[in-house]
């Protein structure tokens, strides 16, 4: 598990917002895309792709992409 695939995966959850707007310290939050379906999708890709089940919480509690990261790995 690594956070450039990590990053990846998420970033491909968006539709709209260019890849290149993706990086580690991404406050996702603040993108015009997101939205409550989006962060669904994140905590599907999540459980799929790493077998590790969040919650809603820890969406809200996460800043940016690398602090989702973090909870992620620590779960693993």
């Amino acid at each position: 598990m690594d956070l450039l695939t990590f990053t990846t995966n998420f970033a491909d959850q968006f539709e709209e917002t260019e890849i290149s707007a993706f990086t580690p310290n991404t406050n996702y939050k603040e993108l015009e895309e997101w939205s409550s379906l989006i962060a669904l999708s994140i905590i599907a890709m999540i459980d799929e792709e790493y077998d590790v089940s969040i919650k809603g919480d820890d969406i809200r509690s996460a800043e940016t992409i690398e602090d989702l990261f973090t909870i992620v790995k620590n779960r693993k």
